[in-house]
């Protein structure tokens, strides 16, 4: 590893630009307060940094540039957050066939890029330029830089040989004599409400070789976030398990867990999973937040048209009304706006679960516990004897709860309830795949719902801009689309944290069973012959629904493109 003290020093001895004795008093100053050497030399006003810049470029073979005049587009922006950028002294300028260029005015930054490509998962090319230039860029993009990170203060309280509980017992007795002062017990309550505060829906604890690496997964992307040093990994993954639960002497397998907790004048759900790894557990906090599951569904993002036909699905009779889409992609948001909508006096609801997320007033709730022998299947079962309307499912995991949602659906009842699957055709394909006879699926599937999240450009910073030809390609937008659009994209402020992007909204694919495509259910044609003929029919796929979002000036092409890459072709 190569010393930087040692190269700026030698460098600037050998052209004369510093002496021996501005060296030490520059070293005697490091020592105190940690700082990059070069920026002190600067500060103590015995050398500019485009000095020191050209001096080591020149050493090191790199010839610097300015940044004056350069303009970022947000697609490099994007890339790199401000924390990671001046924790490594760089900056985005161009991201472009996967390659992302960047600059920074350390030239011994040069010597690192293999682990920034890996950390960015992309090919980087650095150029060099001064201090100066650097430091104005920044500012340009991401605003001025916070003096002190959100955890810094607290960690700077903490006394390594009197603070930090180290056994069971110890965490314990903190935990229950009720000690909020607790340095661990702040940090930890610090890492969540800052997760609350930037409407993080997880929280990802994760130990690596040399830090301990915290991330904030923010409207379905993840953002790191300046985290404390790596000694105190344990005590704060030891709070959290304890908190939800856990054995916190039970490093070797997975468990997981969950912690009620008010913060920020919200009730919060969370929901915990560890996994040991060869750095240490890896812990991830799922946020369960109660009031965004009071959406209307108005609120969803439905068109017009295709809230109108959901809204009389389910107000059917009978029949099963699926849900589908990956984790994370507001599958339950949906079924719970359908719930609270078909809630009424003359109907019995009940729902089984897992987790149950909210409790609606007026419907039966059960939460599955597998350990007692209470699974989807045997819930299921149970809830036919209860005499109800409509039953909500929370997953069709396996054929068992499979087929008695079929047969439930067969004796009068509306089911509804959740697939994993890519597109809304391939959930019909999925319960035959699980066993279900294809008749039965035929006959008591009613419509699908397929949907993903996409981020709603931020409005606060929403500007007009002209997509390139490869953009409005790849949506297949037509002229006369293009000639009547105005598309929009966010240039980045502080409400949305520099990304672009405020709050999420669904874009949909609904599927309705008419006799044309349940014929070539039974006769178990292809997802995508069903989804041929669905199209034919008039149904919109995701990326359809997504293209009217674009055009509405809701959210950006990218967006679009990055949830719903499935192929569509037709």
């Amino acid at each position: 590893m190569i010393d930087d003290r040692r190269l700026i020093t030698e460098t600037l001895k050998n052209t004369g630009l510093l002496n021996d004795t501005q060296i030490k008093e520059a070293l005697n100053i490091q020592k105190r307060n940690k700082k990059k050497f070069s920026s002190i030399l600067t500060e103590l006003g015995y050398i500019e940094s485009e000095n020191i810049t050209t001096s080591l470029s020149s050493q090191l073979g790199l010839v610097p540039i300015p940044l004056d005049n350069v303009e970022v587009l947000q697609e490099a922006i994007d890339k790199v957050t401000a924390d990671l950028a001046y924790k490594h002294r760089i900056v985005p300028l161009e991201f472009k066939n996967d390659v992302l260029t960047i600059a920074t005015d350390d030239p011994l930054n040069f010597l690192a890029l293999d682990n920034l490509e890996e950390f960015l998962q992309a090919k980087l090319k650095a150029v060099l330029t001064d201090e100066k230039s650097l430091l104005s860029l920044q500012v340009r993009i991401y605003g001025e830089k916070r003096e002190e990170g959100v955890f810094e203060k607290v960690v700077e309280k903490i006394d390594l040989d009197k603070d930090l509980p180290q056994t069971k017992e110890e965490i314990t007795q903190e935990i229950t004599v009720g000690e909020d002062s607790a340095p661990i017990i702040k940090l930890v309550s610090l890492i969540l409400s800052e997760a609350v505060k930037n409407r993080a829906s997880d929280i990802h604890l994760e130990p690596l070789e040399n830090e301990f690496r915290i991330r904030y997964r923010i409207d379905g992307v993840l953002h790191e976030v300046p985290g404390p040093p790596k000694h105190l990994q344990g005590p704060i993954l030891s709070r959290v398990k304890l908190m939800a639960g856990l054995d916190i002497a039970e490093k070797r397998l997975p468990q997981d867990g969950r912690i009620r907790i008010k913060l920020l004048g919200k009730d919060l759900d969370l929901r915990v999973s560890s996994l040991p790894g060869i750095y240490g557990e890896s812990i991830v906090m799922r946020i369960l937040d109660k009031s965004s599951l009071l959406l209307g569904l108005e609120e969803l993002g439905f068109e017009p048209d295709n809230q109108k036909e959901f809204e009389r699905l389910i107000n059917m009779p009978n029949g099963t009304i699926l849900v589908t889409g990956p984790t994370g992609s507001g599958k339950t948001t949906t079924l719970y706006a359908a719930l609270n909508s078909v809630n009424k006096p003359n109907k019995k609801l009940i729902t089984i679960e897992d987790p149950v997320e909210y409790q609606i007033k007026g419907i039966n709730q059960v939460q599955i516990k597998p350990q007692v022998g209470l699974t989807f299947a045997s819930g299921l079962r149970s809830i036919l004897r209860q005499a109800p309307d409509i039953i909500m499912v929370g997953e069709i995991r396996d054929k068992e709860a499979a087929s008695i949602a079929v047969q439930a659906a067969l004796t009068g009842h509306l089911i509804f309830s959740t697939l994993h699957t890519n597109d809304a055709p391939g959930a019909v394909t999925r319960l035959i795949d699980m066993g279900i006879k294809p008749y039965l699926v035929a006959s008591t599937v009613q419509a699908v719902l397929a949907q993903r999240l996409v981020r709603r450009i931020c409005d606060n910073c929403k500007e007009p801009y002209q997509p390139t030809p490869e953009e409005l390609q790849v949506l297949d937008l037509n002229e006369e689309d293009i000639s009547r659009a105005t598309f929009y994209k966010g240039r980045g402020c502080s409400e949305c944290n520099k990304t672009g992007y405020k709050g999420r909204i669904a874009i949909f694919e609904l599927l309705i069973m008419n006799d044309q495509l349940r014929e070539m259910v039974f006769e178990v044609k292809s997802s995508r012959e069903i989804k041929n003929k669905a199209v034919e029919l008039g149904m919109r796929t995701l990326r359809d629904d997504g293209k009217r979002k674009v055009l509405k000036g809701v959210t950006t092409i990218p967006e679009v493109v990055r949830v719903a890459q499935i192929d569509e072709e037709i």
